[in-house]
């Protein structure tokens, strides 16, 4: 666990330098600068884009990480391995583009009522998702030499920068709109061209095809995995981009801007996972071709427990901040709407970052066709969801869909993995953290009504002292957290790393 541990933390630190950027980008530039409508058109934009790249990719960036171990040879340079893992996406792309405007009547109809403004700009999409796809597949090829860093680097801190960067422009009136949006084309094709040349500066890999390679039986497999991810992909990709369309169709821009700001929010949550399962599914998969569970399990087991403790730590402290928040982002009473929509949002988040990695191993076990089934239970459970809870609930009932959704598919599918690998995310260790921060916020909601409100209300100048008390109170939670997190045992890594601060003090 040695490098999965070292590239996890790096990884991890380029994440949360990202989330600086954007957490300046989003709620002290966009907040103040930009309309709702124009918040929502940015997410809704990029969220189709992500749909339409990851069924153009043909679930490449998943098959690529289970057959790299058939390909692995330093001598050859692995065969042209990473030939094929341009080829195949730019196939898939050619086929969803031709899709894509066969359907675009039918998909222009859906939003030309509430969220004409999208349509103003349906069309660069294409360059968009082009663009996302490639910086993707390149990532990904870096992730397979267990290289995370840079490339992370490159997605989270680059393309935040760029972004920036563009709104700065339109907003200080240099660009209109129209060269606003297709800044945020160009912002993805500039990170692409930076990881092609990262890739190439590891002097590892070859792009050149050796077709004599694969076997006929790796042939007939690899056709029949890429099949079922294609099925899957046109299930599964519909998932994180359908709550932004059924809102954007049903309610509006404006409301999409609000759910945008309550689910970037909620994506902090899960940002330690991004690092972890980078580096952890290349080892997983090699774990699985030699019928090695008992690693794969010790693995799954570790990475489900950390991001849980980090995840829930992520979301304690944003909860119980929340409504100072709210105070002090810009326009923040037009927002402060979406803060249930926080709360559900990042419980789903920290559900399916915390069990994710089970579906990981089932994706790289003989068994990843039937991952298929519970994919489309997911994705038709959402839609029922949203296209009821919506009308009814309005954003909320799209997180309230995220999650009953989520709930269903672990629930079905984290039991098909136990019966089918023996393998399992859970143990013990993780219904102490459950309990350790139900714990917390029972003390934080103690502290606020009997000390913080009271505090708060004999001060003159409120602001400041609610800053500071806020200061307070989360430090000590989270040392409270840690403390009990070490006296328990709950994870011999987290002791560790404890223990050597202390010895070094």
């Amino acid at each position: 666990m040695g490098i999965v541990i070292r590239q996890s933390i790096k990884g991890t630190i380029m994440n949360y330098i990202g989330v600086a950027v954007g957490f300046i980008t989003t709620f002290f530039v966009m907040t103040k600068y930009l309309t709702q409508e124009e918040i929502g058109l940015t997410r809704v934009m990029a969220d189709a884009a992500i749909l339409l790249s990851g069924l153009a990719s043909l679930g490449t960036n998943t098959s690529a990480l289970r057959y790299y171990p058939y390909f692995r040879d330093k001598d050859s340079r692995d065969h042209g391995f990473f030939g094929w893992t341009l080829i195949v996406p730019l196939i898939g792309f050619v086929i969803i583009t031709i899709l894509f405007f066969f359907f675009k009547d039918l998909i222009i109809n859906m939003f030309s009522e509430k969220s004409a403004l999208f349509v103003d700009y349906i069309y660069l999409v294409i360059p968009m998702a082009f663009f996302m796809m490639y910086m993707t597949v390149f990532e990904t090829n870096a992730n397979i030499l267990m290289r995370i860093v840079v490339p992370k680097m490159i997605r989270e801190v680059g393309v935040r920068i760029l972004t920036l960067a563009d709104y700065i422009l339109y907003i200080t009136g240099i660009i209109s709109l129209d060269w606003m949006v297709l800044g945020l084309c160009l912002t993805y094709l500039v990170a692409t061209l930076l990881n092609i040349i990262y890739l190439l500066c590891l002097s590892k890999i070859s792009f050149k095809i050796e077709p004599g390679h694969i076997s006929k039986w790796l042939r007939k497999d690899f056709m029949f995995y890429t099949l079922f991810l294609t099925v899957a992909a046109v299930i599964g990709n519909i998932i994180p981009s359908l709550n932004t369309f059924f809102i954007s169709a049903q309610l509006g821009l404006a409301i999409t801007g609000i759910y945008t700001i309550a689910s970037y929010m909620a994506n902090l949550v899960e940002i330690p996972y991004r690092s972890v399962s980078a580096i952890s599914r290349p080892i997983i998969s090699q774990a699985m071709k030699d019928n090695d569970n008992q690693r794969a399990a010790e693995i799954c087991k570790s990475v489900s427990l950390h991001q849980l403790i980090a995840g829930a730590f992520v979301f304690l402290i944003i909860w119980i901040n929340i409504d100072l928040f709210f105070d002090l982002l810009p326009n923040g009473e037009k927002y402060i709407a979406g803060k249930w929509v926080f709360f559900l949002l990042g419980l789903a988040k920290l559900v399916n970052s915390s069990l994710n990695i089970g579906v990981t191993v089932l994706s790289y076990s003989k068994w990843y066709y039937l991952q298929l089934v519970f994919t489309a239970v997911l994705t038709i459970s959402a839609i029922i969801f949203n296209n009821n809870l919506i009308p009814v609930l309005g954003m909320t009932g799209a997180a309230w869909s995220s999650i009953i959704s989520f709930s269903i598919y672990y629930l079905l599918l984290l039991a098909l993995i136990m019966w089918k690998t023996k393998i399992s995310p859970f143990s013990w260790n993780e219904v102490v953290v459950v309990f350790v921060m139900i714990l917390l916020f029972v003390i934080n909601w103690l502290s606020v009504k009997y000390i913080s409100n009271p505090i708060i209300y004999f001060k003159y100048d409120a602001m400041a002292v609610k800053i500071v008390e806020a200061v307070v109170r989360t430090g000590l939670l989270v040392i409270v957290g840690l403390t009990l997190i070490y006296v328990l045992k709950v994870s011999k890594q987290i002791n560790d790393i404890i223990n050597k601060l202390i010895r070094r003090n």
